[in-house]
Formats: structure tokens, C-alpha cells, sequence
């Protein structure tokens, strides 16, 4: 019998997140990717309710990467990114901001202080939801920042259309069935002349799916980041420009020519730590981090403290953590393809 938690989480759907994948890419087919497409909400669920505390332990409350200055303290980091993120959409007090696919609140809430504008962040996962109303509270934010669920495919149904003056997404679309699907019903709920800001993960122009090695890190990093299909970037670029989008800004940020990369925490390097702070963090993701939390993991799941299948969950973080550094390196893949677009103000 699956065992459902007050917090929102589901055992049952834990216990079934990994197996939407084949764990040997060979026998992966059409039918299992046809399958995680058409139920992302189980997979994105699945996910959620096992990574999520293990990602606020292993990194932080903002679930998204971000680029590095040398000397420059990881938190500062993170908090800079959605800086930049809000600085460059041009959000101004008092604007009504949608953030979609918004995890535990944490960019909300630096975004509301950064640019004292109000923002409803929605999401699919109740377990989050929870989390990102707890942390607002207690961070006095509630009055200015608030969380609904909701489906990302289906925005204009809950909000109608011509709703926000500004939307973003940091790191969350890549959950989507389809980009034109969830990119479209972002126009929708834009006003004329909206702006849309968005960090987006996808597969580099040098990446080639019949290169066997490339092939298996886009399949560890789908199944260590609940992503029904990774993409190649060109396909969200696209995507942007059929739903209506006008494209005023757009990059690459993880092709900048960074003295530390993105993904350094990840590599578990503590003498590259740029903090003192910084150690226990990069620890965390050191072979004897990741030792003592899974094993750790293992044990409370065993006595009931956390839901059976959170440490298999893990485990695919873990892989997923390896692939997302090779691939890195290799410049393959990016976590933040950015770009800035508009809603047209008379749209067709």
C-alpha cells in the first residue's frame, strides 16, 4: 500500500520515478520516452518529492546554477543570477510577476526584495508548495509573494490570458513536454508588451545524439534532473520565436570565458572553493559528501523518517551531478541559455 504524506509527497511516486527510464540506454525506445512526455506531471512529481530536500541540504533553497567571480562566495552568486535575470527584464515596483515552476520560493523572494515588485509563483509539486509558503512566512514576504498550484501546460486556464506584466523561469520549462507548449501559454498570460526572462537547460550545438557518448549524458542527466526529454538549445530559440515572442536578448552564459565555471561545486574539489563557507558546500559534493548523505539517506529511509524511495532518488542525483560536469566541460550542455523576449504589444 503507498503511504501518503501530510507534506504532499507520495511514496508511490517515488518508488516509480526511476523506472520511467531505462537505466541501460540501449534498451531505451520511442514508447519510453512517448511515456515520460505524456505523464511529466508523475515524473516531475517523483522527482520532487525525493530531491528536493536533498537539494536544499547539498546546495541551497534557489535550485539553479549560476556563473562565479573569482573570490565570489556561492550564495552571492545565486542571489546574482536572479539579479540579472530581474535586472535585465526591467521589473519595477509594483509589476505582477509570474514565476513558473518557482520550487521552494527561494528567487521569489530575492526577486521581490531586489526589485519590489509582487510575484505568484506556481507549481505542480504540493511537498514544494508547502516549503515555499513556510519560508515566506517566516521571511515576512507573504503579503508581496504568494504560491498556487498549478500546471505550466495549462496557465491561461487558471489565470486568464493578458494577466502579468512580466513572467520568468529559472531553470524549470526544462520539465515540459514541449517548449512551444509551455513557452505559448506564457504569451498567453502576458499583457501586451509583457516581458518574458528565462535561464533554460538544453544540449549545445556540439552535441551529437549519434555520438554513443554523447547520447548517454543528455539519458544521466535526464534521469538525475526529472527531465522527460532534453533538447538541444536551438529547439528553445525556436520555440520562442513560433509561439509569437519577439527575442531582444539572447546568449549563452555558460560559454562566457569564466575563470570558475558553473558547475565547480559539482566537482567536489574542495581546493577549489572560493569561501570559507564555500567548503562545506563543495564538500557535500566530494565522493566522501556524498558517502555520508546517502548513507545517511539510506538509513532514515529504512527507519521511516523518509519516504521509501528518496534514496534511490539520490542516487540518481548523483549521476546526474558526473554527467552534468562532463558535459560541462565538454560543452555540451548549458543550464542557462538566456534570453529576453517580448509579447508584442498589438499581437497577432
Amino acid at each position: 500500500m503507498s503511504t501518503g504524506y501530510a507534506d504532499g509527497r507520495q511514496e508511490k511516486r517515488l518508488e516509480r520515478y526511476t523506472k520511467f527510464w531505462q537505466k541501460d540506454l540501449t534498451h531505451e525506445s520511442k514508447a519510453d520516452s512517448k511515456n515520460r512526455l505524456d505523464k511529466y506531471i508523475d515524473v516531475v512529481n517523483g522527482y520532487y518529492d525525493g530531491a528536493t530536500e536533498l537539494s536544499e541540504y547539498g546546495w541551497a533553497q534557489s535550485f539553479h546554477f549560476s556563473r562565479f567571480y573569482k573570490g565570489e562566495g556561492f550564495a552571492e552568486s545565486i542571489a546574482r543570477h536572479e539579479h540579472y535575470l530581474a535586472a535585465h527584464m526591467g521589473l519595477r515596483p509594483g509589476m505582477r510577476v509570474l514565476d513558473v515552476g518557482c520550487g521552494v520560493g527561494a528567487p521569489a523572494r530575492e526577486i521581490a526584495r531586489f526589485s519590489d515588485v509582487n510575484i505568484v509563483g506556481i507549481n505542480i509539486n504540493d511537498f514544494q508548495l508547502g516549503r515555499a509558503r513556510q519560508y515566506t512566512e517566516a521571511a515576512g514576504l507573504s503579503d508581496q509573494v504568494a504560491f498556487v498550484k498549478g500546471d505550466f501546460m495549462r496557465l491561461s486556464e487558471q489565470f486568464g490570458e493578458n494577466s502579468f506584466d512580466a513572467v520568468y523561469a529559472i531553470e524549470a520549462t526544462l520539465h515540459a513536454p514541449t517548449w512551444e507548449g509551455v513557452y505559448g501559454e506564457i504569451f498567453k498570460v502576458l499583457k501586451p508588451g509583457g516581458i518574458f526572462g528565462i535561464y533554460e537547460w538544453g544540449m549545445t550545438d556540439t552535441w551529437d545524439p549519434s555520438i554513443p557518448s554523447h547520447a548517454e549524458l543528455a539519458h544521466q542527466i535526464e534521469i538525475g534532473s526529472g527531465i522527460p526529454e532534453l533538447r538541444p538549445i536551438r529547439l528553445a530559440r525556436q520555440a520562442m520565436k513560433n509561439v509569437g515572442f519577439q527575442i531582444e536578448h539572447e546568449e549563452d552564459l555558460a560559454d562566457r570565458p569564466d575563470e570558475i565555471r558553473w558547475y565547480y561545486p559539482l566537482e567536489g574539489d574542495i581546493s577549489k572553493a572560493q569561501t570559507a563557507w564555500d567548503y562545506f558546500t563543495v564538500w557535500r559534493m566530494s565522493w566522501s559528501g556524498k558517502l555520508v548523505t546517502h548513507t545517511a539517506v539510506k538509513f532514515m529511509e529504512l527507519f521511516g523518517l523518509l519516504p521509501k524511495g528518496t534514496w534511490e532518488v539520490g542516487e540518481s542525483l548523483k549521476v546526474a551531478g558526473d554527467a552534468l560536469v562532463k558535459a560541462g566541460r565538454a560543452k555540451l550542455f548549458t543550464p542557462m541559455f538566456f534570453m529576453i523576449s517580448r509579447k508584442p504589444t498589438l499581437a497577432n
